[in-house]
């Protein structure tokens, strides 16, 4: 296997498990930035942050597939996002271990 693309598709693995650390952190801090008292702007943020999230993910995981694939590398862009796949079920199978263990 081509040392390249499993060295990429980790770093697009690593990448999105920090954004979701980062998204997730935000989220349990909202109602310090947003404070108690209901008004528009945190579902308004919330939902803008979901889409964000959406095409951030979209883009890490199968951005790079996409491409190959349209330049008719087929083999390599199911290769690409099964790695991708594989390295994200790699890093929620390292958090359900330590959220065990801890």
């Amino acid at each position: 296997m081509n040392k390249k693309i499993v060295l990429r598709t980790f770093l697009h693995a690593i990448i999105a498990v920090a954004y979701i650390f980062g998204v997730a952190f935000l989220m349990s801090s909202a109602e310090r930035i947003f404070g108690k008292e209901p008004n528009v702007f945190g579902p308004a943020v919330f939902l803008l942050l979901f889409v964000l999230s959406a095409a951030v993910m979209s883009i890490l995981v199968f951005g790079k597939p996409t491409l190959l694939y349209l330049d008719n590398q087929k083999k390599e862009a199911l290769i690409f996002l099964f790695y991708t796949i594989g390295w994200l079920l790699v890093a929620l199978a390292a958090i359900f271990c330590f959220l065990i263990i801890f």
